[in-house]
């Protein structure tokens, strides 16, 4: 194309015809180069701006919060331009190699961004879903970013030094060791996101504790590397990603699912107290709900026996205790302090501060119903017994 511009100008006799054609055909290129800015950005991104407000408020912030529509235009100008100098500079121009260089690089460099805005827009659209909500998708999507990233780098040093990125690979082997060195974190975090996402041990959302990282709360955010607990003192911790496969953690999403929390605690009675029901005590408690079902079916009953009895029909009775799963209460081994006293059950409420209300309005109840059947809590000495113990 320079060749015929030339003729025209030597047609023309046009004075430095050499410098007029060059100049001619720069000032074209700078035309076109403009327009299309001009038609890219000012019509077509701004119709596609329009039309994406109209539809669903999730299509405009991903689509255009990731610059997916501005990176990829960017791509299709510079593809414009570099097949521009192609066309209209001479091939003996100095500045061309220079700008063909310079610009393929620069599109690697824009593709390999319109794909990680690409990217961020599938995860923006899979974090709507429960199904993508509940998989790790942030840290294996870095993972890819990564690779995309170093293919691209192999590909901007090929263009540089004009030779085979197949060159470049060949001579990768002897670096492997060092790459893997380099890259060793978010290797394993990428093995580890893809484990944790395959078994689905943990996910965004999910209560998990694990006490080696002094972490307990609910995970926030999982990346190739990390994976951010924010506990329930509102601190933030951070847990290396392959910690999650190589160190054990609890994860109480089951729990949450399932809808009920687990009750389980004790008290200590005092093995004195502990005594066969006579006529007058079982007057007393006979009437007691689940006293009398004890008191008819035992040989031999306690008042230790009786208050198990009782306590654990009064747990079938509260509306807020899971009667369909586990509830008993139970002795324990005896220790020096007595006979630990346990209820297991589930509560029909996971959310933490109606569970703590829950169980402590059972062991209120509990507490206070121990008088009736003549049991004592077993409880250390404290200063107060002994300054009564010497004054009497």
């Amino acid at each position: 194309m320079y060749q015929r511009v030339l003729q025209q100008m030597l047609d023309w006799q046009v004075p430095m015809a050499e410098w007029a054609a060059l100049g001619a055909v720069l000032l074209v290129i700078v035309l076109i180069a403009w327009v299309s800015y001009w038609v890219l950005h000012r019509i077509v991104l701004r119709f596609l701006d329009s039309a994406a407000q109209k539809s669903q408020r999730i299509w405009h912030r991903a689509l255009f919060g990731r610059k997916l529509f501005s990176r990829s235009m960017v791509v299709v100008q510079l593809v414009i331009l570099s097949w521009q100098i192609q066309l209209w500079l001479p091939d003996g121009f100095v500045l061309l190699p220079v700008s063909s260089i310079i610009l393929e690089s620069l599109i690697v460099l824009y593709v390999m961004l319109s794909l990680f805005s690409l990217l961020d827009v599938v995860l923006d659209f899979s974090m709507t879903s429960r199904a993508g909500r509940e998989l790790p998708l942030r840290g294996l999507f870095q993972g890819v970013k990564l690779a995309l990233a170093v293919m691209a780098l192999l590909l901007i040093v090929s263009i540089l030094i004009g030779q085979s990125p197949l060159i470049l690979l060949s001579g990768l082997g002897a670096m492997t060791a060092i790459l893997l060195l380099v890259f060793k974190d978010p290797i394993l975090g990428l093995v580890a996101g893809i484990q944790l996402s395959a078994n689905r041990m943990v996910a965004p959302g999910d209560w998990v504790e694990m006490p080696q990282y002094k972490a307990n709360g609910e995970v926030i955010d999982i990346t190739l590397t990390t994976v951010k607990v924010q506990n329930w003192d509102k601190t933030i911790t951070t847990i290396p990603t392959y910690a999650m496969i190589s160190d054990a953690f609890v994860n109480w999403q089951g729990m949450q699912k399932t809808g009920a929390r687990r009750i389980k605690r004790s008290v200590t009675i005092d093995v004195r107290s502990v005594r066969f029901v006579d006529d007058e005590l079982k007057q007393r408690i006979a009437n007691l709900p689940g006293v009398a079902d004890y008191l008819a079916a035992s040989k031999a009953p306690t008042n230790l026996g009786a208050v198990r009895f009782y306590i654990a029909e009064k747990l079938r009775q509260n509306e807020k205790v899971r009667s369909d799963l586990t509830l008993m209460v139970r002795q324990l081994q005896q220790t020096a302090q007595g006979i630990p006293l346990e209820i297991y059950c589930f509560s029909a409420i996971t959310d933490w501060i109606i569970y703590e209300g829950i169980q402590a309005d059972i062991f209120d109840e509990l507490y206070a119903s121990l008088d009736h059947f003549d049991l004592a809590i077993y409880q250390s000495p404290s200063g107060t017994d002994f300054q009564q113990l010497m004054s009497s």
